[in-house]
């Protein structure tokens, strides 16, 4: 069969426009399951705000995927905001891998051309939220996606340490860089 029949997901974002992403760790593997791979992507989140390269608006991390709602806001040079998040991300965590499991590292080898390890699937999932009643279903989804029966990770969705949900449920947050996604609609 001819890849021109094969559904793709859609992961191009336009900038300035929110969006639902979601990013999936290579072969659904675990890797996200030890609090400083979260930690990593934590950064990543806050050095694209600072920056001024995007708006976060919600997060949630789980062992094997995150989903973040955000706005691009300009390149990272020729670079999009999502590709520069998966590149900076995949470079800590071979890092870490290298200097701590080398075993681990060698379950994300790849034959490629131009890298030695992949550790986000290609499919990223990018929606756009147009409306405001789309945006607060997704940020519900996104939110409640730890007390999902094959995880419970946590009880309520504030409870949860790495998500967005305490920021909107208690209004208190340790994730500095998030912004109210109510307040844009």
């Amino acid at each position: 069969m001819s890849d021109i029949f094969i559904d793709r997901r859609k992961s191009y974002m336009d900038i300035g426009e929110i969006f639902f992403f979601t990013a999936t760790i290579n072969s659904w593997m675990y890797l996200l399951a030890a609090d400083n791979y979260k930690q990593v992507v934590v950064d990543s989140l806050e050095n694209l705000k600072s920056r001024s390269l995007a708006d976060i608006f919600a997060f949630v991390i789980m062992p094997n995927h995150i989903h973040v709602i955000w706005r691009t806001l300009s390149l990272n040079g020729k670079e999009t905001v999502q590709g520069s998040f998966l590149k900076y991300t995949a470079h800590c965590f071979r890092r870490m891998l290298m200097n701590d499991d080398p075993a681990e590292l060698r379950k994300y080898s790849v034959v490629a051309k131009n890298k030695q390890f992949e550790f986000w699937q290609r499919d990223s999932l990018a929606i756009h939220l147009y409306s405001k009643e789309v945006a607060l279903q997704k940020l519900d989804y996104l939110h409640r996606n730890p007390l999902a029966e094959h995880w419970q990770l946590a009880k309520e969705p504030s409870d949860y340490y790495w998500s967005s949900a305490s920021f909107y449920d208690q209004g208190v947050s340790p994730f500095g860089f998030l912004s109210d996604l109510r307040n844009e609609f």
